[in-house]
């Protein structure tokens, strides 16, 4: 009975030492490992290293921006159109993203002219994405908070400047909790719901009903940028940037 307890007590003083023998990789690790054969020009082998960590749930805009290099430099212009577009949602302002986005685009068969958004709408999405959807809530919350304080403090203060400052200060902590409260919400549409899609076939025509049936109104090629606006079975109904629009199979496109 004694050398059981032996054996028992040495098994858990050195199976913690043993664990990382059997762990598997780190994203940090794995995504090194990627730049290295990114660096060797095994573009191939980077790329399914860093698909890998993608395809395990991690994210971020670096990741992102790796898998469109190394999709660019296999001339998969599609897929790195896609993690490029993925990499600004989460990194609006980064001009190397920017760039070699624009340098992928003028790959594209298809040149349509965009239509201009309102400019106060680009700016709001511009500032939404330059916090994740958690962060803009937890900075909602605390600004609801310390609004609550400040109101408290004008109802129960004696003094008058006092209530002044409270009075003024709640109502700005109010404003910055339900400007913070709306990015965090369209924080959350533009990257976790997105309706953009790029095009995946080679080519494909946008149909004027939800049918194969039904009649070719324009045809797109790989690489170009949409927007889903509806879906009915194996069909969505997209938007191109200069306001068309058309049914195309599903499986034709990747959602940004």
């Amino acid at each position: 009975m004694k050398h059981i307890k032996i054996i028992l007590f040495l098994l858990i003083f050195f199976l913690p030492t043993a664990r990382p023998a059997f762990a598997q990789e780190l994203p940090a690790e794995k995504f090194s490992r990627g730049v290295e054969y990114y660096k060797s020009a095994n573009f191939k082998e980077a790329l399914d290293v860093w698909m890998d960590i993608y395809n395990t749930g991690y994210r971020s805009a670096a990741l992102y921006y790796n898998i469109g290099n190394a999709c660019f430099k296999l001339n998969n212009v599609p897929g790195a159109i896609l993690f490029y577009e993925r990499a600004k949602l989460l990194k609006p302002g980064d001009d190397n993203i920017e760039y070699n986005l624009q340098i992928a685009r003028t790959m594209v068969v298809d040149k349509t002219e965009e239509i201009p958004g309102l400019f106060f709408v680009k700016w709001f999405d511009f500032i939404s994405l330059l916090v994740t959807t958690n962060n803009w809530a937890m900075i909602s919350l605390a600004a609801f908070i310390f609004a609550l304080i400040s109101s408290s403090i004008y109802l129960y203060s004696s003094s008058y400047r006092l209530k002044i400052i409270s009075f003024w200060l709640a109502l700005a902590l109010f404003v910055l909790s339900a400007c913070t409260l709306s990015f965090s919400f369209r924080n959350r549409s533009l990257v976790h719901n997105s309706r953009s899609a790029i095009i995946f076939s080679p080519s494909v025509n946008g149909k004027s009903s939800p049918d194969a049936s039904g009649t070719d109104l324009f045809i797109l090629h790989e690489g170009s940028k949409v927007t889903i606006v509806d879906e009915v079975g194996q069909w969505y109904e997209i938007r191109l940037s200069d306001g068309n629009k058309g049914w195309v199979p599903s499986d034709c496109l990747s959602k940004i």
